[in-house]
């Protein structure tokens, strides 16, 4: 691909990158689609990258594990950002094998590199919490006439405030008003200050703000509004993906490495104390804040027709919203990796 065509690229998926974090009301991980392979595997060597939030918290085990040595199915090495935007264009040039990003950004990297990356699971639900300082909001409903402090206009958290405000028969341009700061941390002091009552927060990111604001309560969680819908869709934050030649060259060991990833899921879930400890000492989230928001973080790997059947769902209702969120198109069957 010629260099042109590259920064062109890159400089349209950065003006569309989505906010990954997590949220839910997480019972477990599900692992379903990673099954074994009868094939042997090749053992092969592939660099991770995960972003500072959600996505690496639930592959802090494995991340562990390469580190010191254990035996796993292939040798991972790995890297942490603070955003999407520092991953793609390694992921694009081929610097990185695998990449933990937003999952409406895997949809849009699939268009722009004309099907040239490939969904390996689902490792992050619903993202987003209706908080306030009050009692006032029980229902989707009960926001009509309020005002929302919200982050995230052009992304995730605009596209699942709307469609579930909408779908709950609040019209998001005339029954509220959204009003959309650059930062979470602008909610929250527009919270403390009195200036707002009610705000749209992820996690990990509430449990901070709950730390500073003791009286701030959990409404509403998204997740659980978008499964009332019953759609055959699920609120959907975060995703693993792979460049399509890396998957091709040895599909067995990829299968290998979503078995090495369900188990680290497994582990985080499990082993809330000791996951939030070594969290803390990869710098991901202070481990205070990770032991309290891990039960509340929607951490999961879901792979094959599950994986294909939810992601498939969540973005046809973004690209009924805006196609522009996904790419412009919505993807064909190759996305979906096993599915």
């Amino acid at each position: 691909m010629k260099r042109t065509k590259i920064s062109a690229m890159l400089l349209t998926i950065s003006m569309i990158m989505s906010l990954a974090a997590c949220g839910g009301n997480s019972k477990g991980s599900t692992s379903s689609g990673a099954a074994s392979s009868s094939a042997e595997v090749t053992p092969t060597a592939y660099s991770i990258a995960a972003l500072k939030g959600p996505t690496a918290m639930g592959l802090v085990k494995l991340m562990q594990d390469a580190k010191t040595g254990e035996s796993l199915s292939n040798q991972y090495t790995f890297s942490l950002a603070a955003s999407a935007d520092e991953v793609t264009p390694k992921l694009i040039q081929g610097e990185l094998d695998m990449a933990c990003v937003p999952a409406n950004l895997a949809a849009v990297l699939y268009q722009k590199t004309e099907g040239q990356i490939e969904t390996l699971a689902v490792n992050t639900l619903g993202v987003l919490y209706i908080v306030e300082n009050g009692n006032a909001v029980q229902s989707m409903s009960d926001l009509r006439g309020m005002t929302i402090v919200a982050a995230g206009k052009g992304s995730t958290p605009e596209y699942a405030l709307r469609y579930l405000l909408s779908e709950n028969g609040v019209d998001p341009d005339k029954d509220v008003t959204i009003d959309w700061k650059s930062e979470h941390s602008e909610c929250v002091a527009a919270l403390a200050s009195g200036e707002a009552t009610v705000a749209l927060l992820p996690q990990p990111f509430l449990t901070v703000a709950q730390n500073k604001l003791g009286d701030l309560r959990v409404a509403l969680d998204l997740t659980e509004e978008w499964n009332k819908l019953d759609n055959g869709s699920s609120l959907i934050t975060g995703v693993i993906v792979a460049r399509k030649e890396v998957v091709d060259a040895n599909p067995a060991a990829v299968k290998a490495f979503l078995q090495d990833y369900a188990a680290s899921v497994d582990w985080v879930n499990g082993n809330v104390a000791d996951a939030a400890q070594l969290i803390g000492s990869y710098d991901i989230v202070d481990a205070a804040v990770a032991e309290k928001a891990l039960p509340n973080c929607n951490i999961v790997c879901i792979t094959g027709s599950e994986m294909k059947q939810k992601l498939s769902g969540y973005l046809s209702v973004l690209f009924d919203q805006n196609s522009k969120s996904v790419g412009g198109a919505l993807p064909e069957d190759d996305f979906y990796f096993g599915a």
